[in-house]
């Protein structure tokens, strides 16, 4: 027999509803109005304070201000303030080349420079095939004293030194050149259209182990790679030494493709968001390779040239030979392009492995150390494929895990 609710009690129900409902709402909006008080007053600060200081340098300031340039250092302290250390701002100029690095077609003289400790001029060490300065008869271990009659000595960063060897089809770029021997040339050099691979070495050493540079994970590396591995399974390969040193690691989806060749199924890599949610990368396939694999590492191998390596040696038993990696184990946003063409990336995520550890802050310790002595560090870029020092450790390594050493 049910019982009938009179008119009152339910009155009283649908009024105590209504009032729960509302103070919820009320909780709820109140949350949100001081949130965008909030953001509207940091907001409203941060142009005060900018307006303070640009009212002062315009009244005051004795030389001339460029204007693009004042608004791309202020996008770029914006994002050196966020506390994101791998946030990063690009002029427009810069991320036309990066976006042209990733596609692997750059325009320019044709080489990568590093600063040379010793003599503080540009030392070449990659030179692109078909490139002006390849045609030019310049070599690797070769200086770059001087670009347009500015000498490289006066140029500390490595990115502004490439920067500067870049630039529109059909213009030229004056350069004094050292040659290895010490031999001055001068060098008018038109710009033209190269490719910069992101497998820059793939040969056999030691008679059977398979040695592979990855200079950089970027669109066209997993092809390249797979490309590589099977060219040297079918010559014979009985093991592999992938060297990853300097590889900084820009494409995460590129170092994902490239380890799922390798390993045999599971999840290659996660991704934890803001809010504590994880999700898979992706998902490697049952084909992998199954003979022995070393990846060679050091201080500047980051990101996921470190994902990479931590999933061989994770998921495809790989030993990793070297020094301590960068620790760079985060997801990096999209590109945000900006209207004046210029872009800044962000962190989305925290990368984890197969077995939700990360390595963010603390890289990737090796299994067999392979750390160089002061005279061999000085002598990095001297080093060919047969005398370098940490590529013979790696090859010993992988020559021992096949039994024929």
């Amino acid at each position: 027999m049910s019982k009938k609710i009179s008119l009152g009690v339910a009155a009283t129900i649908a009024i105590i509803a209504m009032a729960v409902t509302f103070s919820l709402t009320m909780v709820v909006s109140m949350k949100m109005f001081n949130t965008t008080v909030s953001s509207v007053k940091n907001k409203e600060r941060q142009y005060n304070k900018l307006s303070e200081i640009d009212r002062f340098v315009r009244s005051e300031e004795f030389f001339t201000i460029d204007e693009d340039t004042l608004n791309d250092r202020l996008a770029a302290g914006y994002m050196n303030g966020i506390n994101d250390k791998y946030a990063v701002y690009y002029t427009a100029k810069e991320y036309s080349e990066k976006q042209a690095v990733e596609k692997g077609t750059l325009t320019g003289i044709g080489v990568a420079v590093v600063n040379d400790a010793s003599s503080g001029y540009a030392r070449i060490i990659r030179l692109y095939d078909n490139s002006p300065a390849a045609e030019a008869g310049m070599q690797v271990g070769g200086f770059i004293t001087a670009i347009n009659d500015e000498s490289t000595r006066n140029i500390t960063s490595s990115a502004r030194l490439t920067s500067k060897l870049l630039g529109e089809e059909g213009t030229t770029t004056a350069v004094t050149y050292l040659t290895p021997d010490r031999q001055e040339q001068q060098f008018n050099l038109v710009h033209s259209n190269y490719k910069t691979p992101s497998i820059y070495a793939a040969q056999m050493v030691a008679d059977t182990c398979g040695y592979i540079r990855i200079d950089s994970f970027s669109a066209g590396t997993a092809s390249e790679f797979k490309s590589a591995v099977d060219d040297l399974l079918q010559q014979g390969a009985t093991a592999f030494v992938f060297d990853l040193r300097d590889n900084t690691g820009e494409n995460l989806n590129a170092a994902l493709v490239a380890a799922d060749y390798c390993v045999p199924s599971g999840d290659i890599a996660k991704k934890q968001d803001k809010d504590g949610t994880v999700t898979t990368l992706r998902m490697s396939d049952e084909d992998e390779i199954t003979v022995p694999m070393v990846c060679l590492v050091n201080g500047s191998t980051a990101g996921s040239a470190e994902l990479f390596a931590n999933a061989l040696r994770k998921m495809g038993g790989a030993t990793i030979v070297g020094t301590k990696t960068a620790g760079k184990g985060v997801v990096m946003s999209d590109a945000q392009s900006f209207s004046d063409g210029s872009a800044a990336y962000i962190t989305v995520g925290l990368l984890l492995d197969n077995e939700d550890q990360t390595w963010n802050g603390e890289g990737l310790s090796p299994d067999i150390d392979a750390s160089l002595s002061v005279d061999e560090q000085n002598a990095y870029y001297d080093y060919t494929l047969n005398t370098d020092p940490q590529i013979n450790k790696a090859v010993n390594a992988a020559m021992t895990l096949t039994g024929q050493n």
